[in-house]
Formats: structure tokens, sequence, C-alpha cells
């Protein structure tokens, strides 16, 4: 059997037998797969922000041939079970917690970062879960985060002209001409990392470092630490209740395994399209769908979303849960247009829109947007991307986002999509489990001078561990008081 064709085997088996992301209902796919479309049918699009300057496209191309030999990242099956939780979220049974780092680089790939993110995540989610009395689908923003969209092709210092960096998996940042020549060796190199990275988030999900007892034991740490303590304390005083509670009854993670395990799921932007086309299989077990292996769920960006252009041709061909940004600049009509592309059989679960305005527009850009769906009745989620929308410079020349406008942006489509009568699902940010100084405010106000300190980003601002957790205890309270009213 071809390796195009095994996965979907593999993916069952893991559904079955209740491996990462396994379990519960399935939801169905579509049938009717498009007679025009293959893996391949993007390159007959105009195809944005994908480089064109590799000195030798001969060897682009084998190398997005050797990646297609090898084994998926991840598997149908997993996919497939992903959707059926977006399809909780989207019916308000559930909410979507998606983040992890800006662009994921090769220089900083190691076994801690990867901890830190995963637990910060599960941090976060544990706080939500409590306060809004739902379950939460926990995304990454990891295992293949790497390529990049530009507003400029290249760069200028000191009168020097070069390409622009465009991801660790293109180029690289440093700002020299070898560097930013693009490297299809990189890709390997971007599949390996993403393997490793893969590998352990799902012994860390399902090997006991996902017990409850140890992300609230890590919660309590945070709420002792932070200035704002005394807001934070009444929230984790009843989920340490709670697990008295359920210990008292012999509810542990001893007799409950459940409780020492936890589903995660991985995401990118499905920017660099030979290496997504590289990691599509064919499912065996359902003929003419394909699923790209590379990541559980993939997003198009608000740079990329041109109905007639090479990433919505090829996210609309792959069966996997499919995210969409969307900002100011995207009229309702042509949202309309672009759900139908990408979701024509209104499958629940399958799309995610990602609004990403800026705290100042989202209450004149979203609610025309949220109206239209609501009017043609068409199923998906509603993420909040607080992030892309809040950046700003200082006078030092630091891009940084300010913790306040990205607070004020969640809270603002928290409430607009609510009074359009739809469900706020999620929430997706780029974040970092590192005491990193790149967004300015938060509890321990981090100044524009202090940005200095430890600004790390390959690309743009993050969160640190303590502002993502700041933000979802915000968050939480904002939950738990919808589910009171």
């Amino acid at each position: 059997m071809s390796m195009d064709r095994i996965d979907a085997g593999f993916g069952d088996v893991l559904d079955r037998a209740g491996q990462l992301g396994a379990g519960g209902s399935v939801t169905p796919t579509a049938s009717n797969v498009r007679a025009d479309w293959s893996p391949a049918s993007w390159r007959t699009k105009p195809a944005m922000h994908i480089p064109a300057d590799y000195p030798d496209m001969a060897k682009l191309d084998a190398v997005e041939k050797q990646l297609s030999s090898y084994p998926p990242l991840v598997f149908a099956g997993e996919a497939r079970t992903l959707m059926s939780r977006l399809a909780d979220v989207a019916h308000g049974k559930a909410f979507l917690l998606q983040g992890g780092d800006c662009a994921e680089s090769f220089k900083e790939f190691h076994p801690n970062n990867i901890r830190d993110t995963f637990r910060l995540i599960l941090q976060m989610a544990a706080a939500m879960t409590f306060a809004g009395g739902k379950p939460v689908v926990k995304v990454g923003r990891i295992a293949g985060q790497f390529a990049k969209p530009r507003s400029s092709p290249i760069e200028e210092i000191g009168g020097v002209t070069l390409p622009s960096y465009r991801g660790d998996n293109i180029n690289g940042m440093e700002f020299t001409a070898e560097a930013r020549t693009p490297d299809p060796q990189r890709l390997v190199q971007a599949y390996a990392q993403s393997a490793a990275t893969l590998n352990l988030l799902r012994a860390f999900a399902q090997g006991g470092y996902a017990s409850l007892a140890n992300v609230h034991r890590w919660m309590l740490g945070f709420v002792e630490r932070s200035p704002a303590a005394e807001r934070y304390r009444a929230l984790a005083a009843r989920i340490s209740d709670a697990m008295d509670f359920m210990a008292a009854c012999g509810i542990t993670p001893e007799t409950t395994p459940a409780l020492s395990q936890t589903e995660f799921y991985t995401s990118h932007e499905a920017l660099l399209l030979g290496y997504e086309q590289a990691m599509t299989r064919e499912d065996s077990t359902r003929p003419g769908e394909y699923y790209d292996t590379g990541a559980h769920m993939v997003w198009i960006g608000d740079r990329t979303r041109q109905l007639d252009g090479a990433h919505v041709e090829f996210c609309s061909g792959i069966r996997n849960p499919v995210g969409m940004k969307c900002g100011p600049s995207l009229a309702p009509d042509d949202m309309m247009r672009l759900i139908d592309r990408l979701n024509p059989d209104n499958i629940p679960g399958r799309l995610t829109l990602i609004a990403r305005f800026g705290s100042d527009k989202v209450e004149s850009g979203l609610p025309k947007l949220v109206r239209a769906v609501q009017n043609e009745g068409r199923t998906v989620v509603w993420s909040s991307d607080p992030m892309h929308g809040n950046i700003e410079k200082t006078d030092g020349g630091y891009k940084t986002r300010p913790f306040d406008r990205i607070l004020n942006e969640v809270k603002s489509f928290m409430d607009v999509v609510e009074a359009e009568g739809a469900h706020p699902g999620g929430i997706h940010l780029e974040m970092t489990g590192q005491d990193v100084t790149e967004c300015t405010g938060g509890a321990h106000q981090i100044s524009a001078l202090d940005l200095q300190d430890r600004y790390h980003t390959h690309c743009d601002p993050r969160l640190n561990n303590e502002q993502a957790l700041e933000l979802a205890f915000l968050l939480a309270e904002k939950l738990a008081a919808k589910r009171k009213s």
C-alpha cells in the first residue's frame, strides 16, 4: 500500500483504541468531493505569500517529493474527532482554546519550551472549564507553525536590501544574503521538528503529566505569584474545594484514568502549500477524501483568503477542520462566498471563523459578518484572534501589543457575537510558556522600556505565561457570569 493511502486506516484504529484525539462520536464528512480538485490543483491558482525566489526549483520539487513519502504526522481519524469536538463548540456545548507561538523556530526548539506551552494551555483550559461549565477543546499553534506572511518581500537595513525573513522552514532570520536565501532543505528540518514535537505532546497528554492534580498545582502557583492574586484566589479556591470533594468520593487520577489524560490537537496556518500538498494523503477507508496530515487543523490567513486563490482552493478539498481569518477588509457577501466554497455542506465543526479586527474596530466590523452567517443558517465556530489587530510600535522600535487592547477585543467579540444570537466559541492567541517581555501591560505592568529585557520572538510579540493565564482568568470570570445569567 502506498504512503498516500496509509494514514486513515491507522487513524480509524486509533479512534477505536482510544489514542490521542480519539473517542466520542465522529462527525460525518461530505461524500460529494469536487471532481476538479486534487492536492495539486492549487498550483493553477494565484498564490499569495509563497516565495518564488528559490534559487533551484528542481531541488524544491525533489524535497517536496521526498516529504510526500514520509509518514503522516497526524491521522485522519484524529482530524475527524477534532471536527466532532468543534461541532460541539459550534453548537454552544464547548469552548475552543487555540494558542502557541507566532512562529516556531529551529533555534528555540527544546523539550522544555514544548512542555511549558503545553502546560500553559492546560492551565488556561482548566480555569475556563470550571468557570464556564463546558469542556474546552485544546488546539496548539505548534508542530508546524513555521511560515509567516510578510507585509513586504524585502527588508532594508543600513542601505542593504535583502529578502524578508519568512519563517524558519523557508529562510533564516540573520540579516545576511546566505541566511535570507530560501533553502528547500529547511522543509525537511521543519518536518523532523514537528514529528519530535508531536511525539512529546502525545506523551505529555497520555502519560500522566496532564493530570488534573498537576494542572491545579501549577495554577495555584500562578495565583500566588500574580500581583492580582486576590482577584483570582476565589476561583482557585472553588476549584480546590471541587477537587477535594471529588477525592473524598474516590474520584482521583488513580481510580479515574481520564483525570490524568487529555485530548490535545495541533494546528498551523496552511501558508506554504507545497509542504501542505506533500503532507496530504487520501483516506484509505474513504476513497476520494483527502487529509492534510501535517496537522489536525489548518487555517487560511487574512492575507491569503482570495476566493479564486491557491489557499482557498487547497483548503476547499481537504477534509480537516479548517479556519479562516476574518478582518475589517472582509465584506459579508465575500465571506458568504468563501463559506460556500469551504463548507458547502454546512458540516458542523468543519469551519472556524477567526475574527481579527483590533479592539477599536470589532463593534463596527464584526456584527455584519455574524448577522450574515446567522441569516443564512450556517453553522460555524466563532473565535477571536485579539492579537493581530492590536500591534503598535514603540519609540524604541519594538513591535508590541498592549494587554488592555487584547482583553478589550475579547470582551467586545463576546458581546457582539452574543448580541447577534450566535455563540462566541473560542479564542486564538499568540503566546508562549516562557517569561518573555514582548506585550506591554498585564498584572506585572510590563512597560515599553521593559521590552528590551527578554524580547525573543522571531516575528510578532507574544503574551508571556503570566499574561496568558491572566487573560484566561479574566475570560473565566466572563464565562462564569454568562453561565449565571
